[in-house]
């Protein structure tokens, strides 16, 4: 299904008909720059690819440079293609704004974790630490992790401290509450991944 790039502002709350809070999130989606179009013809495949932001020409390579100069178009900072299934009616250079979204839809985004570093088993699992006081003295440390004299190994998937975030994460099914064609702003109700300015995918769901 198609989609935009775009970056997490923030959240906010908004207020229904009801007088409910709403919690939401604020994603600048797009302008969008239509950057290639693939048909089954020549592609095998239908497809749209779009570009997002700017940046100064020195910081692209001259093989990709020279493809933008090639269609006319301005070095995209961020390229994503997203598989529809006709894109007959896209052409390269249209713009593509948050219009593409309308309130009541249900998208998919997509971003990148908040990176943690290397983390405990208490933040990155939610394990419980010792008491304080009245006898334990293991503190934060994981404790046994091995299984005696069978099979005398570590078990595959042992929760055990490691890196924690930075990771792909797709959260599905989010309400939009809103749009505003104006700033480019799609308003989703709930949490996405990422920080404020982290880059996102928002796509429309299927059906």
């Amino acid at each position: 299904m198609m989609g935009l790039i775009g970056k997490k502002v923030g959240m906010t709350q908004l207020f229904d008909e009801k007088g409910d809070i709403i919690p939401v999130t604020v994603i600048e989606a797009g302008p969008c720059t239509v950057t290639e179009v693939r048909s089954p013809e020549r592609d095998g495949y239908s497809a749209v690819q779009l570009g997002f932001g700017t940046n100064k020409e020195s910081r692209f390579t001259r093989p990709l440079l020279g493809q933008y100069k090639k269609r006319n178009l301005p070095p995209s900072r961020h390229l994503k293609e997203f598989r529809i299934a006709d894109s007959s009616g896209f052409q390269v250079g249209q713009t593509i704004k948050a219009e593409l979204f309308a309130k009541g839809e249900y998208v998919d985004v997509r971003g990148v974790t908040k990176g943690r570093g290397f983390a405990g088993v208490v933040k990155r699992h939610g394990f419980v630490a010792g008491h304080a006081s009245h006898g334990p003295t293991f503190g934060k440390q994981p404790g046994s992790i091995g299984s005696s004299a069978y099979p005398s190994r570590v078990i595959k998937g042992k929760r055990l401290p490691g890196r924690m975030g930075g990771v792909n994460l797709t959260i599905k099914n989010l309400e939009v509450v809103g749009v505003d064609s104006e700033q480019n702003y799609v308003l989703v109700r709930g949490a996405i991944p990422g920080p404020p300015n982290g880059l996102v995918y928002i796509q429309k769901r299927e059906g």
